[in-house]
């Protein structure tokens, strides 16, 4: 009798050791590692951009492993795999293809339209879900690539509403525009003289020079001689402080309107007293609002000790997107990721995010700023309301 109770005994002892052994195996497992792929500019004229980018994403990781993450029923750990693409479309496409060879799940960037029009089509070939958190040229959602999404609205959107502006509000009669021949700059000016003709306004003057360049002496000279009521600059915040203190210089009276990018420290740093005056309308709410904010917000300032720059919450809110995307989908796998995106309504820090068919965000907010007394000044929000 002895002996026959010690065999079933002996059986559940272990069974018992097998499954705590399993258990602690399970418990000791090191979780499963999911990469996202960092672009932008973090050297150069942007790069206190593209560093604000980073820093944002790397925020927005750490948040979300704090969480301890499971997808599919497995622990993961979100990693932040940064690069400087240097805002140079060659070394964009080198980034894309070393995120590709790294196997990463999900791609946030880039900035500039220049750079992720291309490199889009290298995560294209790849599968690879990328959310841009500036890329605002409308091509880069035009290329047949269900992958591509876009966090912030596109030129078109813009162009229009500072079109209007510049018409209706300034009630300009004689505008002179300046684009910095860059992908980004040439789109936008393109979109903002076609706005302003369907609104009955006159372009007087169209001028190009190179993003490089810090001399608009001779331009500034002909827009002078044809008294422009605006000056319209399509390009980035360094150049269009460079460009408003050579107005004020040659007395051009022209008030100064720019485009998304111009909005930050930078360009009040370098502009001084001549900045002031200038408007801008840039993508995004004029401010931020609830408990996710507020932890943000937080959290930011403790770790970086400074503001927030512009678009640093589109770059966190491109992370969350994503992850939020992947537990909807309960996977990692690209596929299913970027059908998770097309159909996701995730609520940000920077404002509800949903994307059309195309990859665009739906419903897209604008804020339109001034500099006032040396500080950006908020005017009024502005949105597909405002449109019609």
């Amino acid at each position: 009798m002895i002996k026959a109770l010690r065999r079933p005994l002996l059986l559940t002892l272990a069974l018992l050791g097998a499954v705590g052994s399993f258990m602690m195996g399970s418990a000791s497992a090191e979780p499963r590692t999911v990469l996202i792929g960092l672009a932008a500019p973090m050297s150069g004229l942007s790069g206190s951009t593209g560093v604000a980018l980073e820093r944002a994403a790397q925020l927005a990781v750490d948040d979300l492993n704090s969480g301890k993450p499971v997808i599919a029923g497995e622990p993961v750990l979100f990693k932040l795999l940064a690069q400087d693409d240097r805002a140079d479309p060659r070394t964009g496409e080198l980034i894309a293809d070393y995120f590709v060879k790294s196997r990463v799940a999900a791609v946030v960037g880039h900035w500039n339209s220049g750079v992720g029009i291309p490199a889009a089509r290298i995560y294209a070939a790849a599968g690879i879900p990328h959310v841009a958190p500036a890329v605002t040229a409308p091509a880069y959602t035009q290329q047949g690539d269900a992958s591509a999404f876009r966090i912030v609205p596109h030129d078109g959107e813009g162009a229009l509403l500072t079109a209007d502006y510049v018409v209706r509000d300034l009630k300009a009669g004689n505008i002179a525009v300046i684009d910095d021949s860059t992908v980004f700059g040439t789109t936008y000016a393109d979109e903002f003289v076609k706005s302003v003709k369907a609104l009955q306004g006159r372009v007087g003057a169209r001028y190009t020079v190179s993003s490089k360049t810090s001399d608009f002496n001779s331009i500034l000279r002909a827009i002078r001689d044809n008294d422009p009521d605006v000056v319209f600059f399509a390009g980035l915040d360094a150049q269009a402080a460079q460009l408003v203190q050579d107005m004020r210089r040659l007395q051009v009276r022209a008030r100064l309107v720019g485009i998304g990018g111009v909005v930050g420290p930078t360009f009040l740093k370098l502009a001084g007293a001549a900045g002031e005056g200038v408007s801008v309308v840039e993508p995004g709410l004029p401010s931020y609002k609830g408990p996710q904010w507020t932890h943000f917000e937080q959290a930011w300032k403790a770790r970086y000790r400074e503001d927030i720059y512009l678009y640093a919450p589109f770059a966190y809110d491109a992370v969350r997107v994503i992850a939020a995307a992947m537990r909807e989908a309960d996977s990692v796998d690209a596929a299913k990721v970027t059908a998770s995106l097309h159909r996701i309504r995730y609520k940000g820090i920077s404002g509800n995010i949903a994307f059309d068919a195309q990859g665009n965000l739906r419903d897209p907010v604008f804020t339109l700023y001034q500099v006032s007394q040396g500080r950006w000044r908020v005017i009024r929000s502005m949105g597909h309301s405002e449109k019609n």
